[in-house]
């Protein structure tokens, strides 16, 4: 891809989480929430892609005209464990630099409700993205979303598969909110600032 291409290319924001309205409000889904609330910032819907398992939006996201940046909402309908072969059928559909692809994602490692962004790194066990990196390669952004670790002897997948408790959800709106802001700043301002802004 020359360097024009990929100037002009969109970017691929993906939540990564389970299809089906009995996964819509797991930890694990929290990737699908902030698209979700993106495309209403874009003001569209989500339709089926035609060349992948995926529901996507098209629209720009930012400022309103033209400087907005070109944007593709990808929410896979794979499950989890299989989000990289829709998200990479994309990405060579809309022939998108993999520098230009965001995974929003739940994480273990980070305390509720924080932010960590960064490009690259390992999976960290998240089949989501080891599914993405398996296909693709490791070198995309990340929208790293806190979910914290599950209490006493519960299992990592009865945690994430589990629904927000009564007194996250509480809180869950302005967090989810807060990562949306994350991805618009990472597009507009480049990932320094958006670390610096957001990773808390």
């Amino acid at each position: 891809m020359d360097v024009t291409t990929a100037a002009n290319a969109p970017w691929l924001v993906v939540g990564l989480g389970n299809p089906g309205p009995g996964y819509a409000m797991n930890r694990h889904n929290v990737g699908f929430m902030v698209v979700d609330l993106l495309a209403d910032r874009m003001g569209g819907r989500f339709k089926r892609a035609a060349k992948a398992q995926a529901q996507v939006m098209e629209g720009r996201l930012g400022p309103l005209g033209p400087g907005g940046r070109r944007v593709v909402l990808v929410k896979p309908m794979s499950y989890m464990n299989l989000s990289g072969g829709p998200v990479n059928a994309l990405r060579d559909f809309y022939k998108v630099p993999l520098a230009n692809i965001v995974a929003i994602h739940d994480e273990l490692d980070i305390d509720y409700g924080v932010l960590r962004l960064k490009l690259g790194g390992g999976d960290n066990g998240h089949n989501g993205l080891k599914s993405m990196t398996k296909a693709m390669g490791p070198d995309y952004h990340r929208v790293r979303f806190g979910i914290g670790r599950p209490p006493g002897r519960m299992q990592v997948a009865d945690f994430v598969l589990k629904d927000f408790s009564s007194a996250e959800r509480k809180e869950l709106d302005y967090f989810v909110d807060r990562a949306a802001d994350s991805v618009e700043c990472l597009l507009e301002e480049g990932l320094e600032r958006a670390q610096s802004a957001y990773n808390s």
